[in-house]
């Protein structure tokens, strides 16, 4: 992606940064695409411009919103969206997809289940595959949500696959996570863990219309209680337990509400400021241990194909394997 002589990297990098900052949506989308890439040789390139782009970057309301799949995440998300633009908003929404473990592709469907919003010239809607990472998320979106702060959003929507997998990554590099819920699923308790009560913000029964409103109302109420058996994250926040209609738009304003007071009383207390300080600290524990992986990859190139034919056939156990790769290491 990235083969110009230091000086024309330089320039072209700056063009980027500039028109990543007027709100060019061509160049927004080159930007997340090159922070993106795998490829080593764009990884200089990609930090550079992540630096440029820094000090117009932290402005904007950061809401992670996860649910398992069918609990109509991409509905609710269009209509909060569309609802935040006609009120002055510039919102952008990173929707991640699953990649197959087979094929190494991903649906992408999201830009086309929010066709409103990703036509609306106040959003921006970027489905990203997460490329096999855990926790719903991808390997660089905390580098997307920098780019799209700087180029003026106001509100960054991350939406995760929701697959039972660590939800903390995505808690983890926002300001306030939202989880979405289901009614008249069963057993309404089964369907959420200790875990998630303890990072979630907030807790949303969805599709709360039509026959399906009494269901709402009575799910809600249980996971109140449940709620009451943890100790909150925060000192200065207590999780609510709303009900919401995507489809019909239902409670989304009272959803809204509680991400701003929230961020109210955050900012106040210096609560947002501690937890976006240790979100990147942990940002560059993450770097570190992907930067170490590949290093051990490089290390290990040749050694690794031969153990993983010894391991599959039994003849090493991995234990032995691992033993052996960390000593080539230590000898390199």
């Amino acid at each position: 992606m990235v083969s110009d002589t230091p000086d024309g990297l330089e320039v072209r990098l700056g063009d980027l940064a500039r028109s990543v900052r007027y709100g060019d949506r061509a160049a927004i989308g080159q930007a997340i695409t090159l922070v993106e890439s795998g490829r080593a040789e764009d990884s200089s390139a990609a930090q550079a411009l992540l630096a440029a782009l820094l000090p117009a970057s932290g402005g904007a309301h950061r809401v992670g919103i996860t649910g398992v799949p069918g609990v109509g995440k991409s509905t609710l998300i269009e209509s909060l969206g569309t609802m935040l633009t006609e009120r002055g908003h510039r919102v952008a929404v990173l929707a991640v997809d699953p990649t197959s473990t087979l094929t190494g592709g991903s649906i992408l469907g999201d830009k086309t289940r929010m066709t409103s919003l990703a036509n609306d010239p106040a959003a921006f809607v970027r489905p990203s595959p997460t490329s096999g990472e855990l926790g719903g998320v991808t390997r660089v979106t905390r580098e997307s949500v920098l780019v799209l702060e700087a180029a003026g959003f106001d509100v960054v929507l991350v939406e995760t696959v929701g697959v039972g997998q660590s939800e903390t990554a995505v808690a983890d590099m926002v300001d306030f996570f939202v989880v979405l819920m289901l009614a008249g699923a069963g057993d309404d308790l089964q369907g959420i863990k200790k875990g998630i009560l303890e990072i979630a913000d907030l807790i949303a029964v969805n599709k709360a219309d039509g026959d399906n409103v009494e269901r709402a109302n009575i799910a809600a109420r249980d996971y109140e209680l449940a709620l009451h058996m943890t100790q909150p994250a925060s000192s200065t926040w207590s999780p609510p337990v709303i009900t919401c209609s995507g489809l019909a738009g239902d409670g989304l304003e009272d959803l809204w509400a509680h991400v701003l007071e929230h961020r109210r009383l955050t900012t106040a207390s210096g609560e947002l400021a501690v937890r976006r300080a240790g979100q990147r600290v942990r940002w560059m524990h993450a770097m570190l241990s992907e930067r170490m992986r590949a290093r051990l990859a490089a290390d290990v190139r040749d050694l690794l194909p031969r153990l993983e034919a010894d391991v599959r056939a039994d003849r090493v156990t991995p234990v032995a394997a691992v033993d052996q790769l960390i000593a080539a290491v230590d000898e390199a």
